[in-house]
Formats: structure tokens, sequence, C-alpha cells
């Protein structure tokens, strides 16, 4: 994997983790529980990639240093965290983490599978797959609705978009550079769009 998606994956990982760490405090976790759910928030959109391309090991145990750094992560931000959560502020922060992970992992997601020759369609969904998982799973662990599935703010419609933005980038103009920027930024701008004004999809 090149330097680039590398970095955009950790960026990706750190965003992911905060937000589950924020919703494991949310629920009265302990630091078991912290670091659990951060691992699964971060890791497990990844990790199914990962086993659906038959790629081993997994990315973050080929890379332990990255489950090192959210087990720093949640002991030094559990404790700021915990009494925040209900701050407006302290929300939007999520917000915009969450967003931004979706950003980035819709990209790293939507290289990898396009790098190893898989169908632009197949790797679109790769995209949204890796920026969508680990928050099914980090929600199902926190006994709600998976947020993915409710009629709510656009959410994975923004990954897909943005995969696709990647997409078309890197195989037209054949820049990784801007493939990943084009789709961080596409990503990211439409999630806090559809924040904004409350965009749904009709059906």
């Amino acid at each position: 994997m090149n330097t680039l998606i590398k970095t955009v994956e950790v960026l990706g990982i750190i965003a992911f983790a905060l937000t589950g760490i924020s919703a494991a405090r949310k629920k009265g976790m302990d630091i078991v529980g912290v670091y659990s759910v951060a691992m699964i928030t971060a890791f497990g959109g990844g990790s199914l990639r990962d086993l659906i391309l038959n790629r081993h090991p997994l990315f973050w145990i080929e890379h332990y240093e990255y489950a090192v750094l959210l087990l720093v992560m949640c002991l030094l931000a559990s404790g700021v965290i915990a009494g925040q959560f209900k701050n407006s502020k302290m929300i939007m922060v999520v917000l915009v983490l969450d967003a931004l992970g979706l950003g980035f992992f819709s990209a790293s997601g939507a290289s990898v599978a396009d790098r190893l020759g898989c169908a632009a369609f197949v790797s679109a969904l790769l995209g949204v797959t890796t920026a969508v998982f680990g928050g099914v799973m980090r929600d199902i662990i926190c006994n709600e609705v998976p947020y993915v599935f409710q009629r709510t703010e656009l959410y994975a419609t923004c990954s897909f978009i943005g995969a696709w933005c990647y997409l078309a980038v890197a195989r037209g103009a054949g820049n990784e550079i801007l493939a990943v920027t084009a789709c961080i930024v596409v990503t990211f701008t439409l999630r806090m769009f559809a924040i904004r004004y409350k965009i749904r999809l009709p059906i």
C-alpha cells in the first residue's frame, strides 16, 4: 500500500476511533469497552474489505501499531470525553470527525479494491463498506439501530458518490493524490451539507 493511502487510512482510523470512544463513553463503558468499541469502529470496515478481497494479514494486523495507537488514544481521550458527550460543541466535533473518517475510508477502500483489479462498481461498493461497516458494528454493540440503516441525513450515499469520484479521477487522470483529495472533499462536503440542510433519500 503506498504512503498516501497509508496516511489516509491512519487519519480515518483516528477519526473513527474518536467517534467510537465517544459512543462507548456515552453508554457508560469502562476502558475495556471503550477500547473494544474504538477498535471495531476503526477497523471493522477495513477488515471486512480485506476478508472479501482475500487480503491477508488484515491491514491492522499487518500494521499492529494502529492497535497500539488506539489504546493510547483511549487512555488519553476517554476521560476527557466522558462528561462531554451531551455538549453541543462535542456533538458537532464528533459529526465532523465522522464525516472526515467517512471520506478517508471511502478513498482507501476504493483505492485498495481498484488496485487489485476489481470492477469500478465493486470498488465503489468496497469503498462504502470500508467507510460504514465499522459504524454499523459500533451501533449494534451500543444497542442502537445502525445509523446508516435509518432514514436520516445522507450517509452511505455520500461515501458512494465520493468513491466514484476517486475512481473517475484515478482512472481518468491517473493522479492518485488528486483522486484521494477529490473523494475526501466530495464525501465530507456532501455529508456536512446533508446534516446542515436535513437532506435525505426520497425513498
